[in-house]
């Protein structure tokens, strides 16, 4: 942070970091502050500190300032004559290198999309389409998620795709109304998400990065930290390339330029770290006039190493182990001359002495890796074991040191890293969409007005719409009245026939019943109700058969199933013996008669006349 800096600039920055988790402060100053005081002079806020306590009220205040701090400036083919390069003269040597393997591009920064949709295209004229969806994965991020759902959607106005050949723009594009959307069996290779270059892990085993005119954004110590990200994740012949705006003059360690004018460079591999170790000599062997003060000091970088460390001398006995040796195998001064087969770390954790003969046969270091060691219940210890043989300065051997060098965070960090890795693209792969562009902020503008024309004329369209459909809705809402009149009156005329008919039925002698095709009740008269001692209610829509009345309806099934045949026979007669509600013995006449229904399948009527009482309580009639 510069001396100068505002104390309150830079605590609203450590706000927006520890709030949202964006972290501006690897920004250079002077850009960042112009960008947000623009946000503030829009608000009519004139301090920092006042800003600060806005954001605080304001929740929704932050994706405006994001929106005015992240601007992304892009467009399909920038700078044509650099992509003419990468689609000549570095993309088939590329392809020659990794010819059937699978190619992976990153796309940093890549605001709209329409750089990563130019690498997709370079990519798919290379290799055809089909080789193209098999074998490439593009990933292309960033921190703005507005601009990452325009990216997905990949729809672009003609005015934007003008950078684009007719040749691709035909073959990549299709019309989707008055904009063009990129493929969409193309579109599946593209995959965005949300990175933080400053902050979150790199893609990894990328061939070509595109990072355009985003570091010089940053400050000195952010772009460091970046280009170490981005070298990170560049395989080891990998390209970077950057935007007209930006060299890499002061990271000369990372990068070597191929094409400095057009801004390509390729990954210098870092070389593996070095842990060879200092020639273990014991205290007792040092040449007479050898600095004692060196010698002490030798000794003690020895002991006090990290890794822990034995030598064995030609004959296979332990001559040196360092302190990190003694605590992890339990090794003490007695053990200093015995031979390495006697030791219980001659088999644990691994075999050592066919790996020190194959040092010692074939004269170089040799390495054993991803070894596990147990120290304890539920404790392991992963290592790298190092075979190096040892010689003097005429080159005769004097023995051999093994090393053990302690992993277990790394690998740690590794399969953290790996599953991180399968994580994000298992995310990357569900989130597939496209977008338009953003340009500077004079474009943007510009840009919103035209929107803001068209939204106008389409509001008015709108609105002459619904005046219409309002017109529409009063002539619907009139007829619905008439119709619910209408509807009014014929239900009243079907209380009238209903009340009628009840009437009729109720001041029948006889007891009636009428029966639907299903033999489900539809009619039943008070004289049926009090023959059988069974209520309307309960009668109505019960299945004729399931009554519980002393009327032996089984032999009456076939008859009423005449009268229900499209073509019934007469009225047919019966005469049975039967119990009324009482429990008195009565004689009854069943008269059947075949009932037409205009708008419903034919029903049956059963009468049900009451000839003789044993008791003598005279003659009725019950009808169905």
């Amino acid at each position: 942070m510069a001396a100068s800096a505002d104390p309150a600039f830079e605590s609203l920055l450590v706000h927006l970091r520890d709030e949202r988790g964006f972290d501006f402060t690897g920004y250079k100053r002077a850009s960042l502050e112009r960008r947000v005081r623009r946000r503030m002079d829009s608000l009519s806020i004139g301090s920092f500190e006042d800003y600060h306590d806005h954001l605080l009220v304001h929740q929704d205040e932050f994706t405006a300032l994001f929106n005015t701090i992240l601007i992304n400036v892009t467009s399909f083919f920038r700078d044509p004559d650099a992509w003419t390069y990468l689609a000549e003269d570095l993309l088939p040597d590329l392809l020659r290198r990794r010819e059937g393997q699978t190619l992976r591009a990153w796309s940093a920064g890549c605001a709209s999309g329409e750089e990563a949709y130019t690498l997709a295209m370079l990519f798919a004229e290379a290799l055809g389409l089909d080789a193209f969806r098999d074998r490439v994965k593009i990933y292309a991020t960033d921190v703005d998620e507005d601009a990452l759902t325009h990216a997905r959607h990949a729809t672009y106005t003609p005015r934007e795709l003008s950078p684009v050949p007719e040749a691709m723009r035909e073959k990549y594009f299709e019309p989707a109304g008055s904009r063009f959307v990129f493929r969409k069996e193309l579109r599946r290779s593209v995959i965005f998400g949300r990175n933080d270059i400053v902050q979150d892990a790199p893609i990894s085993h990328v061939d070509i990065l595109t990072c355009r005119n985003t570091l010089m954004y940053f400050n000195a110590e952010t772009q460091a930290q970046v280009l170490n990200r981005m070298h990170f994740a560049l395989r080891p012949d990998g390209v970077l390339f950057l935007g007209k705006a930006e060299m890499l003059l002061s990271h000369s360690s990372y990068f070597r330029a191929i094409e400095l004018k057009r801004r390509f460079f390729r990954k210098i591999p870092s070389e593996p770290r070095d842990r060879r170790p200092i020639a273990a000599v014991g205290v007792d062997n040092l040449s007479e006039d050898e600095d004692l003060d060196v010698t002490r000091l030798r000794h003690a970088a020895l002991m006090q190493s990290p890794a822990a460390q034995i030598a064995l001398d030609q004959d296979g006995r332990l001559a040196v182990c360092n302190n990190r040796a003694i605590h992890l195998f339990g090794l003490s001064q007695r053990d200093i001359g015995r031979p390495i087969q006697d030791l219980e770390m001659s088999y644990r954790p691994i075999e050592l002495r066919s790996h020190i003969e194959e040092a010692l046969n074939q004269r170089r270091a040799i390495w054993v890796r991803d070894v596990t060691l147990l120290r304890g219940p539920g404790e392991q210890v992963s290592i790298d074991i190092q075979f190096i043989p040892l010689s003097d300065e005429s080159g005769s051997p004097l023995g051999v040191t093994v090393i053990f060098n302690d992993v277990t965070q790394y690998r740690q960090l590794q399969n953290d890293l790996q599953y991180a890795n399968r994580q994000l693209e298992t995310a990357y792969e569900e989130l597939q969409s496209t977008n338009e562009e953003l340009e500077t902020t004079n474009e943007e503008l510009q840009s919103t007005v035209e929107e803001l024309e068209t939204t106008n004329e389409e509001l008015q369209s709108t609105n002459e719409e619904l005046e219409t459909m309002n017109e529409e809705l009063q002539s619907m809402n009139d007829e619905l009245q008439f119709s619910n009149e209408a509807l009014r009156d014929r239900q009243d005329e079907l209380d009238h026939l209903n009340d009628f008919m009840s009437s009729v039925l109720g001041s029948m002698n006889s007891g009636v019943a009428v029966v639907d095709s299903t033999m489900k009740v539809l009619a039943w008269n008070a004289r049926a109700e009090d023959l059988w001692g069974v209520r309307t209610d309960e009668a109505i829509g019960s299945h004729l058969f399931d009554l519980d009345i002393g009327l032996p309806l089984d032999s009456l099934r076939q008859p009423i199933r005449e009268q229900l045949d499209s073509e019934p026979p007469e009225s047919a007669s019966t005469t049975m013996k039967a119990v009324n509600r009482r429990g008195r013995a009565i004689e009854v006449k069943v008269t059947l008669t075949h009932l037409e229904q205009q708008t419903a399948s034919p029903a049956a009527m059963l009468v049900m006349d009451v000839l003789d009482d044993e008791i003598g309580s005279g003659t009725g009639r019950a009808r169905v």
